[in-house]
């Protein structure tokens, strides 16, 4: 495998699938890589002199970050022609699970997909779907309309991506294998449904058996960990005055983000708020974050009832209510008087 340009300059690479705004601000996005130059894709003219052969291509989909408290959960489709699929990824370069891959090997591979002129980024596209913390929790906690649960927000964030790829780059795909969420069958189905005119396959282990997976597996995990990374180091450089006045030693890191992590809960317990807890990279919804904010460090806030409110907005208004004749001409004038009108 080639040497990382990462690794031979000491600089920091931060893929294009890294948006630090959005990241930044809590809010989720879509990022696609432009066609790649070896794949053409399907013409959207009805000329027949300018019909194209597409070429066909083979699409994988897994994602990274689906269990951590901290960060976003990252979802990756990765497609290439079929014909390159065995010999470009596991022959020439050994694509595999991620969890399989060390962090460096993971960042090589990304570095050579993102960079211009390599056969990767040639001859290989990516879509990358990132749900934030925050709206991840908003939609697993959000009153009176019901919970959006993870799966159904992993089910979205697939078929979102799998239709920008197919749909709006109109990249040619014949097959899509995907790893599971849940039941490989019923998953499945429901996708066939929505996609009758491609072959689809869910499987437990896909990042593992199919090659397409396991460079979708490398791109989500390598997104999800840099942007965990770039959160990190915006709050440091928030907190970093501060913590020179005090003359504290640099706060040690929170670790992968996962609840299992101690270094992660370390963090948690330290940085927490008493009343507004964390800021956009925690997933108020995970027991973690729930337990401690009702633990005996946070504050307990206590909202009233719409029955038990009796006082409302008209009772301020004049007409309404026990106010009195001088009150309500107090009121009356409180934004002035009318023209040619004194009292």
């Amino acid at each position: 495998m080639e040497p990382s340009q990462d690794a031979q300059e000491g600089t920091p690479f931060i893929p294009p699938t890294i948006h630090r705004s959005s990241l930044l601000d809590g809010e989720s996005y879509s990022s696609y890589s432009p066609c790649p130059s070896t794949i053409t894709p399907a013409s959207t003219s009805t000329s027949a002199e300018e019909t194209t052969n597409p070429t066909a291509c083979v699409l994988g989909v897994d994602e990274a970050g689906r269990g951590p408290v901290l960060g976003p959960m990252v979802y990756s489709a990765f497609y290439l022609p079929k014909e390159l699929e065995k010999p470009l990824l596991t022959q020439d370069h050994s694509f595999d699970d991620s969890k399989v891959l060390t962090a460096g090997v993971r960042k090589n591979l990304m570095q050579m997909i993102c960079s211009p002129g390599h056969a990767l980024h040639n001859s290989c596209g990516w879509a990358v779907k990132v749900l934030s913390a925050r709206d991840i929790s908003a939609g697993m906690l959000r009153p009176g309309l019901g919970v959006y649960n993870l799966n159904a927000q992993a089910m979205d964030a697939t078929i979102e991506i799998i239709r920008g790829v197919v749909e709006q780059r109109r990249i040619n795909v014949k097959e899509v294998y995907i790893d599971t969420i849940g039941n490989p069958a019923t998953y499945q189905h429901k996708l066939e449904r929505i996609f009758p005119t491609l072959k689809i396959t869910v499987a437990k282990k896909a990042d593992s058996l199919y090659p397409c997976v396991s460079a979708a597996s490398v791109v989500a995990k390598v997104t999800r960990d840099i942007a965990l990374e770039t959160c990190y180091e915006a709050l440091v450089e928030t907190n970093s005055s501060q913590q020179q006045q005090q003359q504290n030693p640099a706060e040690p890191t929170w670790g992968s983000g996962y609840p299992s992590d101690s270094k992660c809960v370390g963090w948690l317990r330290r940085d927490m708020d008493s009343l507004f807890g964390w800021g956009n990279e925690c997933r108020f919804s995970w027991g973690t974050a729930k337990e401690m904010m009702e633990g005996k460090d946070a504050v307990r806030v206590d909202w009233p009832s719409n029955e038990a409110e009796e006082t409302g907005i008209s009772d301020f208004l004049i007409g309404h209510g026990p106010t009195t004749s001088r009150e309500a001409k107090g009121l009356e004038n409180w934004y002035g008087s009318k023209v040619g009108v004194s009292f």
